[in-house]
């Protein structure tokens, strides 16, 4: 395991600090993110007992929800703690969430390489240990002040398959589609789309040659089916800074980057977190 040292920890908050951010857009439904103002006294903020970001813009305090594709519609609440005030314990409130509809379209795919859809079981131990890997990333909470909430898209090219698809892969059901696959030929650069500390890089049986960015209070970032990665566990990396190539290793039908952005360990739209230029 790579270890960083005092020098990296400046840079990586010198990094951070001087990014521009901006509040994600809200669209409070399954798989997106609620935008919620909080009181200037919240400390902290818990969805589905998980901590989730707070943000101060404008003189004001918000809480950045992530929620979950798998999310029924509904209220929710968001359980907040108040600095203390006096010489009391810290004091406790809750604020309602409501998550409302959201209808995806359905795609089907057909893999050639069967072992991709249906692995065989040599291949779980590799696949279950993979997952608890990225889950670690997936739910690292970096207490950033100011973390980096302004993307830009890492690679040019079409979208080929959008956030949220209901996925039907050689006839059989799986989960939606928690990211966005952008088309473009083997070895074009992906880049970061802001500041981020780079949590794991691995061969993954699914994701092919994967990297995750961990952008701050539980804002991830991930980049899949690469066909070269160029960053190492623990590398701090400035918005624009290169992570790697495209690829189609992995589960795929072909070259692309497949790009998904979690908070609070929820699969949100990454399209929310773009900034859009004039």
């Amino acid at each position: 395991m790579r270890f960083l040292t005092k020098v990296t920890i400046v840079v990586a908050a010198t990094l951070f600090s001087t990014q521009l951010f901006a509040l994600p857009k809200h669209d409070p439904v399954p798989g997106g993110v609620a935008v919620i103002p909080v009181p200037l006294s919240t400390s902290a903020a818990h969805f589905n007992s998980r901590p989730v970001m707070l943000l101060k813009q404008g003189g004001e305090q918000y809480a950045i929800v992530g929620i979950s594709l798998k999310t029924n519609p509904g209220d929710y609440p968001l359980e907040l703690i108040h600095d203390r005030t006096g010489p009391t314990d810290q004091r406790q409130s809750n604020l309602n969430v409501a998550v409302g509809t959201k209808e995806y379209r359905v795609q089907r795919l057909t893999i050639a390489n069967k072992r991709k859809v249906n692995p065989y079981k040599e291949d779980m131990d590799r696949i279950i240990r993979e997952r608890n890997e990225m889950n670690k990333a997936f739910k690292s909470f970096d207490k950033l002040a100011q973390p980096a909430t302004a993307f830009e898209l890492p690679t040019e090219g079409p979208i080929s398959s959008p956030f949220g698809l209901k996925r039907i892969l050689n006839d059989q059901p799986r989960n939606p589609h928690s990211g966005l696959d952008i088309a473009a030929p083997t070895g074009t650069d992906i880049r970061a789309p802001a500041a981020g500390r780079v949590t794991a890089v691995g061969n993954y049986f699914f994701n092919g040659n994967t990297v995750l960015l961990d952008h701050g209070q539980g804002l991830i970032s991930m980049y899949c089916h690469m066909s070269k990665t160029k960053v190492a566990i623990g590398d701090v990396l400035a918005s624009g800074d290169l992570i790697g190539k495209v690829g189609q290793t992995g589960r795929v039908t072909g070259p692309h980057l497949h790009w998904s952005v979690s908070l609070n360990n929820a699969r949100v739209n990454p399209n929310l977190f773009i900034t859009e230029t004039p």
